[in-house]
C-alpha cells in the first residue's frame, strides 16, 4: 500500500497562554502547621584504582587522602569504601550440579538489579559480573558456544567474590534472568534453560557484493527499518547500562554477540550515547565474538546462500565478505575501548574473555560525592582525583561524565528551552529512532537546493484524545554547520499536527511517519544535527551525520549529475494544511524546490524499500551549461534506467532524449521515469542509472540497490 504523508504544517512558534497562579489559600488559624522541605541532588560515584610506582595496590586510604575537583571546582568526598577482592577471592568447591541434572524451570522468570541499600552492602568486596546474552545478533551455533561458555565459567573459575548475573536481549527486550548472586546452581539452572535460536530472525542482512541472492520474498517491515536494527541493540545495550548503574561498584559486561556492523554513520548517535551511558554507569564492556576463529571460505560459509552473480568472478564477493566481517568487529571494539574493556575476536576459547573481565578488577576505592553543580544540562563535566600527598602512585578513575537531563513536566515556553538545549548537548537523545535521506539539487553557478525527508517509525510515537480524534504532534528542529569554519549556516523550526482516524490511528504501529523541508547551500562539507519530540511523552530523537555537496562546475570527465531520488509516492500539495504563517515560506521553498511538479511533491524513499503493487519513480537532473555569451545546446542527453539481479539485467525502461532547458545558464535536464514495481518479482535489485551525451560522447553511471517486497 502506498504511503500517505498526513501531516499538517503547523506555525513554527509555540503559543503562549495565561492562567491564574495560585499564590495561597484560607486555612483554620488553629490547625497544625505542616511543613514539606524537599530538594534535589545528585550523588557522583568514582571507582579508582591506586597503585605505586612497583605496580602494587595501595591499601589503607580513607576520604582524607583524596582530592576531587569537577570542572575545577573542589568537591567534598562523603564516603571511601575500599574494595579488596584478591585477598578474599578463593576458588568455590565444586557444585552439585556438575554431576546431578540441574533443575530445569519451566518459564524463566524476570527480575530486575536490586540496589545497594544502607542495612545490608550486599555489593561490598564483591566482583560484580554481568553476562549479557545478545540473542539478536547471534545465529544458533554461536548461541550455544556462548551458553556453554557461560557455563564452562560459572562451573570452573567462579571464586568466593564473584556475583554474576544473566542478562538477555532478543530484539524485543532487554530481560534480567539473574540478579547478582552467587548461587552457582541457580546461574547454571538458568543458562540450561535459554532457548537457543530464538531472536535471530534480525541478525543482520548486509547488502553488498556477498549478498545472497535467495529470489525470495521478505516482508516488508523487517526490510523497512533494517537501517534501525543497529540502533536497537545498542539502545539495548545502553539500557543494561542503565540498569547497572544502579550499583555504585564497578560493573564488568560481558557481552556475548556475533558481530555488531554500524550502518554507515547512521548510527553514530545511538553508539555515542550508548558509550556516554556506560561510563556514567560505570560499566565497562567486554564485547565476546561469539563465532570464534573463523575459517570462512571466500564467498562465504553454509549459513548463506550463493551470491549467484558476476561478483563471484571478479573477487569483489570474497572482498565484500571479508569486510563485511572486519566492520562486524569494529563496532566491538570501539564499544570496549571507549568504556574500559578488552574485546575477545577470533578465539574459539570464549570463557578466556569472561575470565579477563574477572581478573581486571581485583582492588579499588569507591568514591561518592554530591556534586556543587546541581544543573541537570545534559553537558559533560570533567572529574579529576588526586592524592593529598604526592607519593608518586597511578590513578585510575572515570575522567568524567555528562550531567542529567530532565526534560518532564515542562510549559510551552520550557518545551522550546528543551529542544534548543537537546540540540546543544554532545551527548545525544537517542529514544526516538530517526532516519534521514540528504539530495542536492543544483540552482545556479553557486547555490545547490538541498531536500531533506526524515522517517520515524509510527510504532514509536504516541497517540492523544483530542476533539474526539486521534491526535500525535512532533516537534522539529534542526541546524547546519559548515564543517570548515564551524558557523552554523541554516536551521529548521517546524511542528507537524498529524490528524488521523480510526483506520489509519491502527496502521500507525505499521507505517513509519514522514517530514520533508529544504535548505540553499553552498558547495562543501556540512554537518546537520536534527532533533524530533513526540509532544504527548516528550521522546527525543537525534539524527547526526556529514554530508558533502560537490561543485558540480568542476565536473569535466563525466556529465554532472544531481542526486537520484526514488520514490513510490506523488503527494498532492493541497492535502497538506497549512498554517497561514507558514505557507508563504512553503510557498518559497516548493518554487525552488525540483520534487515539487505540476501541483504535486514527489517524496523520497529513505529506506529505499518498494511494494510490489505500487510504481517505482526515478528523478534526477542533469546539467548541460554553456559559457557565459554562448547560445545554449539543443542537444538533447540520452538516458534509461536498468535493474540488475544476480548479475544479469532483468528490466530496462526505454530510453529516452531530453533537451536542455534553454532559459537557464545551467542546461538544467530533467529526466523522469515511472518503472512499474508490479511487473517485477519481490526480491532485492540493484538500480542503474545512465545518462549519455552523444555529442561529447560522455556518460555517467549511478547504482545503488533496492528492495521490492510482496
Amino acid at each position: 500500500m502506498m504511503r500517505k504523508v498526513i501531516a499538517g504544517l503547523l506555525a513554527g512558534l509555540f503559543g503562549l497562554s495565561a492562567s491564574a497562579q495560585q499564590i495561597g489559600q484560607n486555612k483554620d488559624p488553629n490547625a497544625a502547621n505542616d511543613f514539606t522541605l524537599s530538594m534535589k541532588v545528585q550523588l557522583v560515584v568514582e571507582t579508582v584504582v591506586v597503585k605505586d610506582k612497583q605496580g602494587n595496590a595501595v591499601e589503607g586510604l580513607t576520604a582524607k587522602d583524596f582530592l576531587v575537583t569537577e570542572d575545577g571546582a573542589p568537591q567534598t568526598i562523603r564516603f571511601c569504601e575500599h574494595q579488596d577482592l584478591a585477598a578474599n577471592a578463593k576458588p568455590l568447591q565444586q557444585s552439585k550440579a556438575a554431576d546431578e541434572d540441574l533443575k530445569i524451570y519451566k518459564r524463566l522468570a524476570r527480575t530486575q538489579i536490586a540496589p545497594e541499600t544502607v542495612e545490608k552492602e550486599r555489593y561490598k568486596n564483591r566482583r560484580l559480573l554481568a553476562l549479557y546474552f545478545d540473542m539478536s545478533a547471534m545465529r544458533p551455533a554461536d548461541q550455544l558456544r556462548s551458553l556453554y561458555a557461560a557455563e564452562q565459567f560459572i562451573r570452573t573459575q567462579m571464586t568466593s567474590v564473584d556475583l554474576v548475573s544473566i542478562m538477555r536481549y532478543n530484539s524485543a527486550s532487554v530481560d534480567v534472568l539473574q540478579d547478582f548472586t552467587a548461587d552457582r546452581d541457580r546461574l547454571l539452572s538458568i543458562l540450561e534453560t535459554m532457548i537457543v535460536g530464538e531472536g535471530q530472525d534480525s541478525a543482520e542482512e548486509v547488502d553488498d557484493a556477498s549478498s545472497a541472492d535467495t529470489g525470495a520474498a521478505f516482508g516488508q517491515d523487517d526490510s523497512e527499518f533494517n537501517v534501525f536494527n543497529t540502533d536497537r541493540q545498542l539502545s539495548a545495550l545502553q539500557t543494561a547500562a542503565k540498569m547497572l548503574g544502579q550499583v555504585n561498584e564497578k560493573k564488568s559486561l560481558i557481552y556475548f554477540a556475533g558481530g555488531l556492523r554500524l550502518n554507515g554513520i547512521n548510527n553514530q548517535a545511538q553508539l555515542h550515547a550508548t558509550v556516554d551511558a556506560a561510563i556514567k554507569a560505570g560499566v565497562s564492556f567486554w564485547p565476546i565474538d561469539a563465532r570464534g576463529l573463523v575459517a570462512e571460505a571466500p564467498l562465504g560459509d553454509a549459513t548463506q546462500g550463493s551470491q549467484g552473480n558476476a561478483n563471484i568472478y571478479n573477487g569483489a564477493a570474497a572482498n565484500a565478505t571479508t569486510v563485511a566481517f572486519q566492520y562486524s568487529q569494529d563496532t566491538l571494539y570501539a564499544l570496549a575501548g571507549d568504556t574500559g574493556g578488552k574485546a575477545q575476536f577470533d578465539s574459539n576459547d570464549l570463557d578466556r574473555g569472561i575470565v579477563q573481565a574477572q581478573q581486571a578488577i581485583s582492588d579499588y576505592y569507591v568514591i561518592g560525592y554530591y556534586t556543587t553543580n546541581t544543573a541537570r544540562n545534559g553537558k559533560f563535566r570533567r572529574v579529576r582525583v588526586a592524592l593529598a600527598q604526592d607519593t608518586g602512585a597511578k590513578l585510575e578513575f572515570r575522567q568524567g561524565y555528562y550531567a542529567d537531563k530532565e526534560f518532564t513536566k515542562f510549559t510551552a515556553v520550557d518545551k522550546e528551552r528543551q529542544l534548543e538545549d537537546a540540540l546543544m548537548l554532545e551527548d545525544p537523545i537517542t529514544e526516538l529512532s530517526i532516519a534521514m535521506e540528504i539530495d542536492y539539487f543544483q540552482l545556479n553557478r553557486a547555490e545547490y537546493f538541498v531536500p531533506i525527508v526524515v522517517k520515524i517509525p509510527g510504532r514509536e510515537l504516541a497517540l492523544a484524545k483530542r476533539g474526539g480524534a486521534e491526535h500525535t504532534l512532533i516537534d522539529f528542529v534542526g541546524e547546519i554547520k559548515d564543517m570548515v569554519g564551524g558557523m552554523t549556516v541554516s536551521n529548521v523550526r517546524d511542528n507537524v499536527n498529524i490528524k488521523l482516524s480510526d483506520a489509519t490511528a491502527a496502521e500507525l504501529a505499521h507505517r513509519p511517519i514522514e517530514y520533508d523541508t529544504g535548505f540553499t547551500l553552498l558547495p562543501g562539507k556540512y554537518m546537520i544535527k536534527f532533533l524530533a519530540r513526540d509532544d504527548e511523552t516528550g521522546r527525543i530523537g537525534t539524527y547526526q551525520t556529514t554530508f558533502v555537496i560537490p561543485n558540480l562546475n568542476k565536473e569535466e570527465k563525466r556529465i554532472p549529475i544531481s542526486s537520484v531520488v526514488l520514490s513510490s509516492q506523488r503527494v498532492e500539495l493541497k492535502q497538506a494544511l497549512y498554517d497561514a504563517a507558514k505557507a508563504k515560506e512553503r510557498e518559497k521553498e516548493d518554487a525552488v524546490n525540483p520534487l515539487v511538479q505540476g501541483g504535486s511533491k514527489l517524496v523520497p524513499s529513505v529506506t529505499r524499500v518498494f511494494n510490489s503493487s505500487r510504481s517505482i519513480y526515478v528523478y534526477l537532473q542533469a546539467y548541460k551549461p554553456h559559457p557565459e555569451g554562448a547560445p545554449p545546446s539543443t542537444q538533447p542527453l540520452m538516458a534509461f534506467v536498468s535493474l540488475y539481479s544476480a548479475g544479469a539485467e532483468v528490466f530496462k525502461t526505454a530510453p529516452i532524449a531530453v533537451e536542455p532547458n534553454a532559459g537557464t545558464r545551467l542546461g538544467v535536464v530533467p529526466l523522469s521515469f515511472d518503472l512499474g514495481a508490479n511487473r517485477l518479482a519481490p526480491g532485492r535489485y540493484d538500480c542503474q542509472v545512465t545518462v549519455l551525451d552523444p555529442a561529447t560522447s560522455k556518460a555517467t553511471f549511478w547504482r545503488a540497490p533496492i528492495v521490492i517486497a510482496p
